[in-house]
């Protein structure tokens, strides 16, 4: 029995091998690169570096800009405090007065007690009227004494005890200690503080007493209403704002 020798590959035959290899040569680099959901084909990447960010900038548009208020500063209302309306009275008032103030709302009595050594001196009381109160300044030379601020119906002299005549209003009174309205030579710095007319509420500013360290007046106004003690420096003043 003979045997046949296998006969040789047809060229058409292995031209379309040739082909099909090269083609998976080709499809292999893709499927290397994984493969999403349903089977599309998809890459990584890779993000573009960015530059830092200093402080103060965001990335879109550089340094920021502030928004809204800066912390601090206040945004007017209505008519500031300590600017007078159309034909009202006012005091001689100075910038740091002028920053807007919401009412007053207490009428509980308010006591500070401090020990200077020597006492302050009182230069002078000014008043005016503003928008919904009335203000009465205290200047001070030789730094803040202590203070007592309250509503009162009956008023005395200090030293004297002599009453003094309210014609039936109420008095806030004010006492400074240790404080002192005169000058060494016992010249008066500070007499009392007549209004040329009665403001929203205040009518009269009494000088009450000046005697042994202690300072005192009365507020009298019209009717008992919620009133505010402020202090400020450069120069030194006490501010009583008595709502009208």
């Amino acid at each position: 029995m003979s045997t046949s020798s296998p006969a040789p590959a047809r060229p058409a035959a292995r031209l379309r091998l040739l082909t099909g290899l090269a083609v998976l040569a080709a499809v292999a680099p893709l499927a290397a690169c994984g493969a999403g959901a349903g089977g599309a084909t998809t890459a990584t990447i890779s993000p573009e570096p960015t530059a830092p960010v200093r402080p103060g900038e965001d990335t879109a548009s550089g340094p920021a800009t502030p928004s809204g208020t800066p912390a601090g500063t206040a945004t007017p209302s209505g008519t500031p405090a300590g600017t007078p309306g159309p034909g009202e009275a006012t005091a001689s008032t100075r910038p740091d007065e002028l920053a807007p103030t919401p009412l007053p709302t207490s009428t509980a009595p308010v006591r500070v007690e401090r020990d200077l050594g020597e006492p302050a001196i009182v230069t002078g009381v000014r008043a005016g009227r503003h928008d919904g109160f009335d203000r009465v300044v205290v200047d001070l030379k030789g730094g803040m004494p202590g203070y007592t601020v309250r509503w009162v119906d009956e008023l005395e002299q200090d030293g004297s005890g002599k009453p003094l005549d309210l014609r039936g209003s109420p008095c806030l009174y004010v006492l400074l200690t240790p404080a002192q309205a005169h000058t060494e030579d016992g010249t008066p710095t500070w007499t009392g503080t007549p209004l040329a007319q009665p403001l929203g509420n205040v009518t009269r500013i009494l000088k009450a007493g000046d005697f042994e360290g202690r300072v005192s007046a009365g507020i009298v106004a019209a009717s008992r209403t919620p009133f505010r003690v402020r202090e400020y420096t450069r120069p030194d003043r006490l501010v009583i704002d008595v709502a009208h």
